[in-house]
């Protein structure tokens, strides 16, 4: 008899879960899951914790949610002892103060996290590396200072730090949209091996050698359009109150003309449930409305934020929208909802809608508020920010099968 050989993860600023999901359904083994938000934590604790079992977690960390770096001072010695022990540590700090799409903090508290990674990392001294964080974490702030070698981006930092703790590392700029992926989302991936086990080099040749046999497995394309992403998810197929957001509508789904994606994240999901999880529309104005009616009819070009004195001309109140292309791939999912406006209906997108564009399945559910404001936005992470800041399970999947790949290479 063989015994399966058990391939161990442990999953860093984890979030809802999206790169724990892919792992899983790759065939790692989790350790545990180190994520400061019980928002976040909730979903990946209701959906990998006690759905699917996927964590064998020990008794000495405490199954909820954990600040990094009160777990480096309470558990070092622990950490210490999981050395030989842990195959991978996957994900990535916080990447808000990196984005180009937001305002660029280098004072931003979160940045410091890198460095509570790498110490996570000395601890436990995995066998290999998956880090990953926005594009912007490859360019160095432009800011005063004199002495311009400090400047630097917090990338070569990482691969610096990395580089003296034992590990060879290859870092890439990977686009999720050319791997099923039915958005725009270009990401920093780095792949760390320690240094007597072998090369990271091979990553992304074997990501895109393997892609093409992936996807057929999955019975998909290597580029998804929204349209085949979300369309049987229309407001237009039926509403019903929603079980999770008193006073609010949910929709039902369609069964006609499903694309092979939608069937691939709806699995048998629908046999149990006749409406989607996390699919509450939300409540516009009439005046609202009737904006995005008149951009739905006329605005002249799809998938281009309107900002600016544009703004003003199409009578946009807020601080910007995106007509969505139902013929493209979307542009990437954020945390905030009124970013962009469905493609043929005048509203928002559902939670469920961005989360299908992140690639979670429909029995992934989403858990704790829908949004959030005001104050408590330090605080919170509902379930549209989840969403947006997760990386997308079907590539976390894919990655999962090389890394896999790599590993029985090395030995």
């Amino acid at each position: 008899m063989t015994v399966k050989k058990s391939h161990t993860v442990i999953d860093l600023f984890a979030g809802c879960g999206g790169l724990s999901l892919g792992l899983y359904q790759a065939g790692w083994d989790g350790l545990f899951a180190i994520e400061k938000n019980d928002f976040a934590f909730e979903t990946l604790k209701f959906n990998l914790i006690d759905n699917k079992k996927h964590f064998k977690w020990p008794k000495w960390l405490p199954q909820k949610a954990h600040d990094i770096n009160e777990v480096l001072e309470k558990y070092a010695e622990k950490l210490k002892s999981l050395q030989g022990k842990v195959d991978l540590v996957a994900g990535g700090p916080p990447c808000q103060g990196f984005s180009m799409a937001g305002k660029r903090v280098e004072d931003d508290v979160r940045n410091q996290l890198v460095f509570s990674y790498i110490q996570f990392i000395k601890l436990v001294q995995p066998k290999m590396i998956l880090f990953e964080n926005v594009k912007g974490f490859t360019y160095a702030f432009d800011n005063d200072k004199k002495d311009k070698s400090q400047n630097e981006p917090y990338s070569l930092k990482v691969i610096r730090e990395l580089d003296a703790l034992g590990y060879n590392v290859k870092p890439h700029i990977i686009d999720f949209s050319n791997y099923g992926v039915p958005q725009r989302r270009k990401r920093f991936i780095l792949v760390g091996v320690r240094q007597e086990l072998g090369s990271p080099d091979e990553f992304e040749q074997l990501l895109k050698n393997n892609k093409d046999a992936f996807l057929k497995q999955k019975g998909i394309k290597s580029t998804v359009t929204l349209q085949e992403a979300i369309s049987d998810l229309l407001q237009k197929n039926g509403e019903v109150p929603s079980p999770d957001r008193k006073g609010f509508m949910s929709g039902e789904y369609s069964d006609e003309n499903l694309t092979a994606y939608e069937q691939l994240m709806r699995g048998d999901y629908p046999s149990t449930h006749t409406i989607a999880d996390s699919h509450s529309f939300a409540k516009h104005s009439v005046d609202k409305t009737k904006c995005f009616n008149k951009l739905l009819a006329k605005y002249p070009q799809r998938g281009k934020r309107i900002d600016g004195d544009a703004r003003e001309q199409w009578g946009i109140k807020q601080r910007g929208i995106t007509v969505l292309d139902p013929n493209a791939v979307s542009p990437t999912i954020t945390g905030h909802p009124d970013d962009y406006l469905h493609y043929s209906e005048p509203r928002i997108m559902t939670v469920r809608e961005c989360a299908r564009i992140q690639s979670f399945p429909d029995w992934y559910e989403i858990k704790k508020k829908y949004t959030t404001g005001g104050k408590l936005r330090k605080v919170e992470v509902p379930r549209y920010t989840q969403i947006g800041n997760a990386i997308p399970p079907l590539f976390a999947e894919l990655a999962g099968k090389v890394l896999l790949k790599m590993l029985e290479n090395g030995r």
